[in-house]
């Protein structure tokens, strides 16, 4: 049965790389591709002016509606957690995607009914989580399943998988920016029925796509919960606590064939599973990969008291990277800043082009897609070849260093929206409309777009950085986790820039002068303070992520399955039963 077994395995492993395979590849790609510009264009084109629609519509103050954006987009970026994790544990990525396109569609035709046929505020929040609902499929599943259409195995699609992340970027960047500049001009000048009516209509067309390319697919089958392996580690752990200090050379159990090379289903492609070399951190989860009597008694291995080295590592893995997601939250609230009260800036200002076009304020936020187009070949060709001469890395400089740089200029940001606010409040006193908070004051929109080019600047270095180390630095059990933990960055920024505004508004309404820093009139509030506020916690928040970016250790992949102690630093064994 097992020469059986490894014969079958061979053969379709033969069959899923032959050249003239027609599944996978760019062939099955470009679909996805558009899948994903769809669901861009159409969250986009719904977050980038949704507080207009709150405040001009719904009649919402400014405060709430702000916090009711970032309630919406903080559970959109949540779902992806339940979405990654009922992706790798049931229905696999293709499945996911599939439904949750079903359900995003819906929530869209509802949404647009909420605000012609219908027009019931109910109805409208009940469809906008139905999105977030649909959302929280696509995101942690649908760029995993298109780089699943590349084996990495084979070396022209492990070079056209390279060049395949560069498109799929540029595939969101342009869904997201074509989105912010015709959706909300249909918004704010025709109406929001035609508006989510265009956003409903392109995500039918990429539902057909997506299943036009059925055929071309590879598919992943379910892998089961990812937390069980998880799991495992702490459990053996705390079963052996008495096992003394785990520095020194000791008997790890380094298995290599029962946990990952198991016979694979023929119609799916499984997930790679690498060797972890040693590392020094967590040394008590070492415990659990350690041979003592029991185990080398045992006639069967125990998964819950002995776990191989590499699953150990997988743990370390994962909690290195918490510190890190902790510590990127005030960039997200930072960036929540574009959707919110940067909009309600930009609504008082001038915002003319000519005799008869006006510039939606929301629109501006296309600013920063293009500033991203720009600003990632920039990077790429200019700024790498350049850091690489300096410091002689291949990439120029680290992930960790890049998602610093990002965070850096997140604090100028907030620097610059502060004085550019300063002077918009400066014109409304001096043309004595500080009173009017409808009236256009005489200070051109443009003002704010230094804060919105580096808004863009920043995603090109932290939201990209933090893409490849959520990928690269996830187990590859966990990728479609590791993605929606990534996302969930954006979630739970949300959720604390809600906060922020919450402590904010009861301090300020206690200082006995009767001026909120974030009420409805901004030209008596003070919202360039509220900025100063972001600034300095932003930049204590770097000062912590510098420390642990310090403190971290890269993963360490033994490509060549070498178990020497001398390169490892500690005895590597094959469990045998009984020994």
């Amino acid at each position: 049965m097992a020469d059986g077994s490894s014969s079958n395995t061979k053969r379709n492993s033969l069959i899923l790389h032959h050249p003239t395979n027609l599944k996978g590849g760019w062939n099955a790609a470009i679909f996805i591709i558009f899948v994903e510009f769809a669901e861009r264009f159409a969250y986009q084109g719904l977050a980038s002016n949704l507080i207009q629609y709150l405040t001009n519509v719904l009649n919402e103050p400014i405060t709430q509606a702000a916090k009711d954006v970032n309630t919406w987009v903080g559970a959109s970026s949540l779902f992806p957690l339940l979405g990654g994790f009922i992706a790798d544990s049931y229905l696999g990525r293709f499945n996911t995607i599939l439904l949750s396109s079903v359900i995003y569609f819906a929530g869209m035709v509802f949404l647009t009914l909420s605000v012609t046929a219908f027009k019931h505020k109910l109805l409208f929040f009940l469809a906008l989580y139905v999105l977030a609902i649909g959302d929280g499929g696509h995101k942690p599943c649908v760029q995993t399943f298109a780089a699943d259409q590349f084996d990495e195995d084979t070396p022209e699609e492990k070079d056209a998988k390279s060049s395949f992340f560069n498109w799929w970027y540029l595939g969101i960047v342009a869904g997201s920016t074509a989105s912010v500049f015709v959706v909300i001009y249909l918004q704010d000048n025709v109406g929001w029925g035609v508006g989510l009516g265009v956003l409903a209509g392109v995500l039918a067309l990429a539902l057909a796509l997506f299943l036009l390319g059925i055929k071309r697919y590879r598919k992943e089958g379910p892998a089961g919960s990812p937390f069980t392996r998880l799991a495992q580690v702490f459990v053996a752990a705390w079963r052996k606590w008495r096992v003394q200090a785990t520095h020194g050379h000791y008997n790890f159990f380094h298995d290599e064939d029962e946990e990952h090379h198991e016979p694979h289903h023929h119609l799916h492609v499984q997930p790679k599973i690498h060797t972890l070399l040693h590392t020094h951190q967590y040394r008590f989860l070492d415990k659990a990969a350690i041979i003592d009597e029991i185990d080398a008694e045992s006639k069967t291995r125990d998964p819950w008291r002995l776990c191989s080295l590499t699953q150990v590592e997988e743990v370390k893995l994962v909690l290195r990277l918490i510190p890190i997601w902790l510590s990127c939250l005030m960039f997200t609230v930072v960036q929540s800043q574009v959707h919110t009260f940067f909009i309600k800036q930009g609504a008082t200002m001038e915002r003319s082009i000519g005799p008869h076009f006006q510039v939606p304020p929301a629109s501006l936020q296309g600013l920063v897609g293009v500033t991203i187009l720009f600003a990632v070949p920039f990077y790429d060709r200019v700024f790498v070849p350049l850091a690489r001469k300096i410091t002689g890395k291949p990439t120029g400089i680290t992930v960790l260093q890049r998602i610093g740089v990002g965070l850096f200029l997140s604090i100028l940001n907030m620097v610059v929206s502060a004085l550019v606010e300063d002077k918009r409040v400066g014109v409304a006193k001096e043309f004595g409309l500080i009173d009017d908070p409808k009236a256009v004051l005489p200070i051109s929109i443009w003002w704010l777009l230094p804060q919105y080019m580096i808004t863009g600047i920043s995603d090109a270095f932290t939201i990209v950085g933090l893409q490849e180390l959520f990928y690269d630095q996830m187990p590859e059990s966990l990728r479609s986790l590791g993605a929606a933990a990534y996302i969930s960055i954006v979630g739970v920024g949300s959720f604390v820039g809600n906060i922020v505004i919450i402590v904010v508004e009861a301090v300020t309404s206690r200082a006995g002068d009767g001026e909120k820093w974030l009420g409805n009139n901004l030209n008596r509030a003070h919202l360039d303070y509220f900025y100063w506020v972001l600034a300095g916690l932003s930049a204590v928040n770097l000062c912590v992520y510098v420390w642990l970016a310090i403190a971290y250790v890269y993963k360490k992949v033994d490509e060549g399955h070498r178990t020497s102690s001398d390169q490892q630093g500690s005895g590597h064994k094959k469990y045998k039963p009984g020994v």
